[in-house]
Formats: structure tokens, C-alpha cells, sequence
């Protein structure tokens, strides 16, 4: 057997008095795609510039095909084996070169012959549909685009290890789905290696193995399926109504729970499906006890060994509202939940302090924010195009897209940040063309680059939003402590807003914008970087807002995780409004038009990919070692694939159904507008 690509042993690296990385172990095989899922903050970086050749450490030791990496020379030994691409936009990249003279510039800098990098650039712009764009200057690139270059010159030389240092994020659906699958069918053609970061878990069954990053340490280390398997359990996902009242018995007994949209999802440890469904109803018919005297909290914590246990009688309890359960789903738990319930083993927890007993929300039908046909032009292009929509008091309202599809625009439009060319909008009932400082008073803005001063404290932080929206000195006081509790961020008032990890950070500056209690909040982009507790945390403070507060909410995402979370969506392609419904509306849409969602298990997925092509399948996607296809008639398929798949030479493990994503919504989409090569009508 040959000797593994990277061996990493004893890893340490510090910056100042900060462990960045403490004591990682790992070994990378030749030809597999291995993973490192962590937040911002984890490790990941420091262990993979290191294996760059580009970062001294600071214990342990790294080997890279059998070289110790421990000096400059030794770096040099491998590096033309090597394609490193850092972790930003384009960050590998020139802005003035064009598409095709970046290529040419990275071709040349490596040595690759004039013919050779012909032939390659070629290739590797056709895949990565690059090619019609060949003269575009690289900053006029969509996110997406510069990630696709920054990957096309990290390969002109043929590497044989590729270090990607999160590749996808700040990139949207459609651009993501195709750089794994340019990745995964290089890695199968040519036999390279990659190293592959990020901090989004759904991503993880796309490697062979992975290992689990929190805070400088591996907390485990697998295939995906190991992984799961050390946390059973099962995944349940149902409506409860009325839902305001059901989640906070449920998360009594079960942590790991949050609202998704009209859904609620459950992760029910150590549980089969049969006991997870008694013991949810059960919950949902014992009401939970009244909150301890003085107490303004609820719990999300727990133990291993309260787990899974029903910890509340009808005889202990305050008699409650009838709770009605429906559409139950249940399967098996995600990587995420297994990553989740691994921290609160060491003692992560899943605390808030909003107030447990608040009564819901009335229901209302007043507008909080109304689009009319608002249009932005710059010059001759238009960043938003006519778009419509409506969100009421109280709802979660999504407005999704890719980068660039004119999100930030609509946002700063309504905000009154930015005038409309053309088009109205109201928003808490002013008027956004002449109402600009209403407005400002009634909102809260949440932007996606900047929201707080790094230099300032927690509190001062605080101080200076409840000074900038009019707060005297006593309101300023009590609206600083209910941020702070509700941030969790109790021991850090006098820390730098800089300094704290990404979680505390974006809850912070959730925090600043609602310190002057508006009705109406945008959040741009909120939870990029965040770890799954922080981003599990967060969702549940915007849930009690929405459902408690009856504060209405716009959240721009090209991150489709978090649309699930939504009431309502808006999907946004160059500019216009191309689809506004619910998350569940959109599936059935899909399904009615293209399919159910089909998966299945083989052991060569790219081969696998392009028979199911060839046998007339449009929309088909690469997941780690599962392709996922719609089918018209699931059940015939079912049956008939693997047949088909068996005359390729290719082993089918498994097929089953899965539930439709809204990144499938997202993907299927985008793409037939991008093909159709037109406009949205």
C-alpha cells in the first residue's frame, strides 16, 4: 500500500497567547476527498496552510507524500504536487486579469507547456462553464464565477493534492453543485487528492471521510456513516399546533429542537422511530411546569443521561392548551445533529434567555413591508427589476438568490438607504420615499458586512445603538441587560466585539438591532461562518420574535438551510422575483412538474452520473458517494435503475426516496432560467 498523501500528528499552532490548533491528528489517503467541518475559528485554516508549505506550526508533526513539512525547503520539495486555494472570493485571483489571463498567468507561473495549458484551459473552462465569459475581467465575477477560476487555476498544473480552504462559502446553490461536481470528476479521472474545508455540515456527505473541528480540537473522525452511526437516534420532522406553544415543551425534553418554517424538527437520541413518536406525542400532551419563580429563561441543555427520558407528569404541571400533532416524517439523524449533540456532550449548551411563558402572537394580517415594482438601475444594468412581494406582521419572510441576483438592493431600497429608480414600498406603515427617518426609527437592520465596531466592548457596542435610536439613559440600561441575556453573552460585556467567536458576534449585532424594540427587522445574510449551536441559537431568538413578538422578519440567504426556517419566499434571479410561496408550495411544485427526489447509493458516483444522463435524466447531482435524481414515475425507477446501472458496471448499494430540499427548488430553477439563456418573464 502506498504511503497516505498527508499525515498530520501532534498538530499545534498559536497565535500569540491564542491555541489555534491543539494536538491534531489526521491521514489523508491518495485519491480520496477528505473534509474538515468546523466554524470559523475551529483550526481548519491553520492545518491546511500548513500543509500548503505557506505557514510555520508550532508543535507536531505534518508530512506531505512523505516529506516532513518543517521548513521553506522542505515545502519547496512538494509544491509543484500541490494546488492550494485560500479561503475568500477570488482571494488566489487578479482582478484586472481577465478569466483567461488569470488561467494563462498560474499556467505559465507552473511550468505548464504552451500546448499542454492550452488544451487544459480548455477543459477546465468548458466544465466549469466558464468559457463564453473567457474576456470578462475577473472582478466583474459573481461570486460563484471567481470561485470556479479560483479552482481552474489552482488545478492548470495537474496537482496531485488540492487543498481547498472552504470553496463554497459565499457561493450560491447552483455554483456549489457545480464545483463538486467538476471536483469529484477530476478526482475520479485523475487520481488527485483533496483537502477540503468548510463549516457547513450538509456538505459533509460529499467527502469519503471527515473530521469534526471545534476549537483547535478533532472532537471525531469517520466516514459520514461512522460518524452518524456514534450517535443514534431518529430525525423527526411534523407539524404542531399551535406551534409558539409546542416548541418549548418539546425542547424541554428534547434539546436538539427548532422550528423549521410550519415544521418542526426533533432529533430524539438513543430513540427508534416508534419510541420517538410516543415519546413526542407524550410531551405534547404534558404540559410543561411553570417557570421557576424569578426565572425568565428556559433551558435548552441537558445531559447524556437525561436524554430521551420524559421528565414531566400531568400531575406536576399546569394544565395547558391542547397540542395537535400531523404529518409525521421521521428518518435517520444528519451529520449535524450528530455534531450538535457531541458538543453538548462537552458541555456546549443551547441556552436562551427569552422568556419561556410568553403569550403568542395574535394573528395579524397588516403589512409590515410592501414591495410595489421596485426597480434599481446603475448605468445600463439593472440590479432589481420590478420586484413585488408582501410580508405580514409577524411572518419569517426569505428573500433568496445568488449573489448578485439583487438582494442587498431590494434591502437597502426599503431600508431607505438606497432610492428606487423607480417602484414604492412601505415599511411599518411609513411611506420609503418620504418617510426615510420613520422608517429608520421603526426597523432594524442586520447588514451583511457591517453591523458593530470591533474596537468596542460588548456593552459599549450597545450603548451606542441605544444612543444613535434615542434611548434615554434608564430605557438604554434595560434594553443593554435584555440583549445581553439575550445573546448569552453574560462574561463578555467588557470583551471587544472583535474578539468574540463568530456565534456571540452575529447575536451581538442581532442584539444592537433590535435594542429599540422596532416591529420590523432585516437581517442580510446573518449567520455566514456561525457554528451549528450559534446558528441553531439564533434561529430560535428570530422563532421567538415572529411567534412571541409578533416582529415581522426579512432575511436575505442563498444559503437554503436557512430558507427552510422561512414562513414565505421570494426567489430572486437577475434582479426580478422569478417564484414567491411558501418553502412547502415550491416542493410540491417541483415535484409536480419534474418529479420526487431519488438517491442512490453506487460505488462509482461520476460513471453513475453520466449513464443516468445518458439514459435521459436532466437533473442529476453528485452527493458524495449518492447521486440524486428527480423521477417522474419513482416507483418504476426504483425497480429499474439499478439494471440499467449493472449494464455500466456500476454497483448500486441502495435507492430510496428523499425529502426535496429547497436547494433542489433552488438548483432546478436557476438552472432552466440560466439555460434558457433569457431573462425571467
Amino acid at each position: 500500500m502506498s504511503a497516505p498523501a498527508i499525515r498530520v500528528e501532534g498538530f499545534i499552532k498559536r497565535y500569540g497567547k491564542r491555541v489555534a490548533a491543539d494536538g491534531l491528528a489526521l491521514t489523508v489517503q491518495r485519491g480520496e476527498i477528505y473534509g474538515l467541518v468546523g466554524a470559523d475559528g475551529a483550526g481548519k485554516s491553520s492545518l491546511m496552510k500548513s500543509v500548503a508549505g505557506v505557514l510555520a506550526h508550532d508543535g507536531g508533526t505534518v508530512e506531505v507524500f512523505g516529506t516532513v513539512i518543517d521548513s521553506e525547503r522542505a515545502a519547496e520539495k512538494v509544491k509543484q504536487r500541490i494546488g492550494f486555494l485560500p479561503q475568500g472570493l477570488g482571494l488566489n485571483l487578479y482582478p484586472d486579469l481577465s478569466i483567461e489571463e488569470n488561467v494563462d498567468f498560474f499556467g505559465r507561473l507552473r511550468g505548464v507547456p504552451g500546448a499542454e495549458l492550452a488544451e487544459r484551459k480548455n477543459m477546465l473552462l468548458g466544465m466549469t462553464r466558464l468559457d463564453a465569459f473567457r474576456s470578462r475581467p475577473m472582478r466583474q465575477l459573481s461570486g460563484g464565477m471567481k470561485q470556479k477560476l479560483g479552482l481552474v487555476c489552482t488545478l492548470i498544473h495537474e496537482p496531485e493534492l488540492v487543498i481547498l480552504d472552504e470553496p463554497t462559502t459565499g457561493v450560491d446553490p447552483v455554483s456549489r453543485r457545480d464545483f463538486w461536481a467538476i471536483l469529484g470528476k477530476l478526482l475520479e479521472e485523475k487520481g488527485i487528492t483533496a483537502l477540503v474545508s468548510t463549516a457547513y455540515l450538509d456538505e459533509a456527505d460529499r467527502f469519503h471521510r471527515v473530521s469534526l473541528f471545534h476549537e483547535g480540537k478533532v472532537m471525531g473522525e469517520g466516514t459520514p456513516a461512522e460518524l452518524i452511526a456514534r450517535v443514534p437516534g431518529t430525525l423527526a420532522l411534523f407539524r404542531a399546533e399551535p406551534q409558539a406553544d409546542a416548541l418549548p415543551r418539546l425542547k424541554a425534553q428534547f434539546p436538539q429542537t427548532e422550528a423549521m418554517g410550519a415544521w418542526l424538527r426533533v432529533f430524539a437520541e438513543g430513540l427508534t422511530p416508534e419510541q420517538a413518536r410516543a415519546a413526542v406525542e407524550m410531551c405534547l400532551r404534558t404540559p410543561t411546569p411553570p417557570p421557576t419563580v424569578g426565572s425568565n429563561s428556559f433551558d435548552l441543555g441537558g445531559t447524556s443521561t437525561d436524554r430521551g427520558r420524559i421528565n414531566s407528569t400531568p400531575q406536576e404541571c399546569l394544565q395547558q392548551s391542547t397540542i395537535h400533532l400531523s404529518d409525521w416524517f421521521a428518518r435517520e439523524p444528519e451529520l449535524e445533529d450528530v455534531f450538535v449533540a457531541m458538543l453538548r456532550e462537552r458541555g456546549a449548551r443551547l441556552d436562551t434567555s427569552l422568556p419561556a411563558d410568553a403569550a403568542a402572537a395574535a394573528p395579524t394580517s397588516t403589512l409590515a413591508i410592501e414591495a410595489t415594482g421596485l426597480t434599481r438601475v446603475f448605468g445600463d444594468f439593472r440590479a432589481a427589476d420590478a420586484v413585488s412581494f408582501a410580508v405580514p406582521q409577524g411572518e419569517i419572510f426569505g428573500l433568496l438568490g445568488a449573489n448578485g441576483a439583487g438582494k442587498t438592493t431590494v434591502i437597502k431600497m426599503l431600508t431607505g438607504i438606497l432610492k428606487p429608480s423607480s417602484g414604492a414600498g412601505r415599511v411599518a406603515g411609513a411611506d420609503m420615499r418620504s418617510a426615510g427617518l420613520a422608517i429608520k426609527e421603526r426597523i432594524g437592520y442586520m447588514s451583511q458586512a457591517f453591523s458593530l465596531y470591533h474596537d468596542l466592548s460588548v456593552v459599549e457596542n450597545i450603548r451606542l445603538y441605544a444612543g444613535i435610536y434615542g434611548l434615554d439613559d434608564r430605557r438604554a440600561r434595560q434594553r443593554s441587560d435584555w440583549v445581553i441575556g439575550m445573546a448569552g453573552l453574560a462574561g463578555f460585556e467588557n470583551d471587544a466585539a472583535g474578539r468574540l467567536p463568530m456565534g456571540l458576534r452575529q447575536r451581538l449585532a442581532l442584539g444592537c438591532a433590535l435594542v429599540h424594540e422596532p416591529r420590523v427587522l432585516f437581517l442580510d445574510e446573518p449567520t455566514s461562518g456561525v457554528d451549528p449551536i450559534g446558528r441553531r441559537m439564533f434561529w430560535d431568538i428570530l422563532f421567538h420574535l415572529s411567534r412571541r413578538e409578533g416582529v415581522a422578519i426579512l432575511v436575505t440567504t442563498h444559503y437554503m438551510s436557512e430558507a427552510e426556517h422561512c414562513d414565505h419566499l421570494a426567489l430572486m434571479f437577475a434582479g426580478r422575483v422569478v417564484a414567491d410561496a411558501s418553502p412547502e408550495a415550491m416542493k410540491q411544485e417541483l415535484i409536480t412538474s419534474a418529479g420526487q427526489l431519488l438517491e442512490l447509493r453506487v460505488d462509482r458516483p461520476v460513471p453513475a452520473q453520466n449513464a443516468l444522463r445518458d439514459a435521459g435524466f436532466a437533473n442529476v447531482a453528485l452527493h458524495g458517494r449518492a447521486v440524486h435524481l428527480l423521477s417522474r414515475d419513482a416507483d418504476t425507477d426504483r425497480e429499474r435503475l439499478p439494471a440499467l446501472l449493472d449494464k455500466a458496471g456500476i454497483v448500486v448499494q441502495s435507492v430510496g426516496l428523499r425529502p426535496l430540499s429547497m436547494e433542489d427548488v433552488f438548483v432546478q430553477r436557476i438552472t432552466a432560467l440560466e439555460d434558457a439563456g433569457r431573462r425571467p418573464a
